[in-house]
């Protein structure tokens, strides 16, 4: 992470309104469309994005590393996007992440992401978000999954040939 954003967080870790704020608008972008890839919903996206920004905000004083904010932030709207999805199971128990199309999305490239996404598994996708979409390290991709690097590396390598294979059926 960047060193401006460090010092952004260390004020926002003190209660500067400004910078919890310049937060927010300096990320918001990134945990949308990471939730938005998870859930498949816009309007799910929304719901869980408000959902995380509201425990940043509360952990904010408790975040002992501002330097690993991001997979911090990232940790905290895939446990948001685990519990949305875990509540939609319980509620039906056969619900496709991609029932609902998303009258928002017009632009052909983006439903094809969003079809040849909806076409890997749930695991490989989210290495997939984060790494290729959020542009996190190997390393703050296994911080945010609770998993080695080498689980992460394994998981992109599927990922990308399921991937590959979705695109050319």
């Amino acid at each position: 992470m960047e060193s401006a954003w460090v010092a952004v967080v260390v004020r926002a870790q003190v209660g500067d309104r400004e910078a919890v704020a310049e937060l927010v608008r300096g990320w918001h972008e990134a945990v949308w469309g990471y939730v938005r890839h998870m859930l498949g919903r816009a309007d799910l996206a929304d719901d869980v994005s408000q959902e995380v920004w509201l425990a940043v905000v509360r952990g904010l004083p408790r975040l002992k590393e501002p330097e690993r904010f991001a997979a911090w932030l990232f940790t905290i709207a895939r446990r948001s996007v685990v519990n949305q999805l875990r509540q939609r199971y319980a509620e039906q128990p056969h619900v496709d992440v991609d029932e609902e199309p998303d009258p928002a999305d017009h632009v052909a490239e983006r439903v094809d992401v969003r079809r040849l996404l909806g076409g890997v598994p749930v695991m490989e996708r989210e290495v997939l978000v984060l790494f290729h979409l959020e542009d996190l390290s190997l390393e703050e991709c296994a911080e945010v999954l609770g998993v080695p690097v080498g689980t992460v590396k394994s998981r992109l390598y599927r990922a990308r040939r399921l991937l590959r294979e979705e695109a050319g059926s």
